[in-house]
């Protein structure tokens, strides 16, 4: 929509922070399989932990609370939920499952717009449905008094400004224009702009842009909650779409601040990322099964070295027991002596 058109126009320099931004997410992106490869059941403590967070922040944000007792039934639970906010945390769990589990086959649509908006608000009687009645951003002052922070869309508009804003997302994600993390907060801030919901935008344009993340190979989102840094910056997020959403109509605002803002959280979760896996507890047995998993995915012989090539972190004497352990069950057999020895697949 209107920063698509802006961008398309006259990306003539990217702003030198932003290129930053973008050069360590890239290093980090390079690094996030070799993580997933090293340490498969440390990651799946932190998935369960993103969710809720997620859940829980993504909620917050909005003002919808739940006791901290109840999160973990709301989230992992069956039981009777008691009131609407602990269906709104409960139906954005289930939005998350839904881009965890389809992301691949879940493209960025009006019908996966309105299939996530259904979702986080329940069964509330506009869930999936565009507003109907003009609603600006209304900011509340200590004293009181209220005021417009942003004039949004009309509601006549929104459907078709919508429909707009999709197709410049995937004009510019084909024709590879403009950096996928450029565009993708490009797209968040425009959405928030036309905030085509009565109510639930915040969050179904967070939903969005993690869909958006998986599409791009950037999947930190799966393990560290991008609501929960979101949250924590709350008031850089607010104020950096209030400067970069003035003049936002007239296609001459700034979205530099937003775009960088949107950034600087993705760096975030990777650099927390790699802290926290450093520190959640090692399983037991987590290096056999490491050493297990690559030894089924040799097509062919092999060797110890190969073995070391595709599990870093893992010592030669913890290969060569896993080797003699697996050859006493008969799963493998050598196939010469010494250090160079092959070996294969029973």
């Amino acid at each position: 929509m209107m920063t698509f058109k802006q961008l398309m126009s006259r990306l003539d320099t990217i702003p030198v922070t932003t290129s930053w931004y973008l050069a360590d997410i890239s290093e980090s992106k390079g690094r996030q399989e070799l993580y997933e490869r090293q340490f498969p059941q440390r990651l799946k403590a932190l998935k369960e932990h993103a969710v809720i967070e997620s859940a829980v922040s993504s909620n917050r944000i909005e003002g919808i609370e739940v006791s901290n007792r109840r999160i973990g039934t709301i989230i992992f639970g069956k039981s009777f939920l008691h009131d609407r906010s602990e269906e709104e945390v409960r139906g954005y769990r289930d939005a998350l499952g839904l881009i965890h589990e389809q992301c691949k086959n879940l493209p960025v649509s009006e019908e996966t717009i309105f299939s996530l908006h259904r979702l986080c608000r329940g069964a509330i009687w506009d869930a999936g449905r565009y507003k109907e009645k003009d609603s600006d951003i209304i900011e509340k002052h200590p004293d009181g008094r209220s005021s417009i922070r942003f004039k949004t869309v009309p509601a006549s508009e929104a459907p078709a400004c919508m429909r707009k804003l999709l197709a410049s997302w995937h004009d510019c994600v084909n024709e590879q224009k403009v950096h996928p993390l450029i565009a993708l907060a490009a797209f968040n801030l425009d959405f928030l702009c036309i905030h085509p919901f009565r109510d639930g935008n915040g969050r179904v344009s967070r939903l969005i842009m993690l869909l958006q993340c998986y599409h791009h190979g950037i999947e930190v989102g799966r393990f560290i909650s991008l609501e929960r840094l979101i949250e924590q910056n709350k008031e850089r997020y607010y104020g950096t779409l209030e400067i970069s959403s003035q003049g936002w109509h007239q296609g001459i605002h700034d979205p530099w601040h937003y775009i960088n803002f949107v950034c600087f959280v993705l760096k975030d979760a990777y650099r927390e990322f790699e802290k926290r896996l450093g520190n959640v507890p090692q399983p037991r047995g987590e290096k056999t099964g490491i050493i297990t998993d690559a030894i089924t995915k040799f097509p062919g012989d092999f060797a110890v070295a190969d073995i070391l090539r595709q599990c870093p972190g893992v010592g030669i004497d913890m290969v060569r027991r896993v080797l003699k352990d697996l050859q006493a069950q008969g799963a493998v057999v050598c196939l010469g002596r010494g250090r160079n020895a092959r070996w294969k697949r029973s």
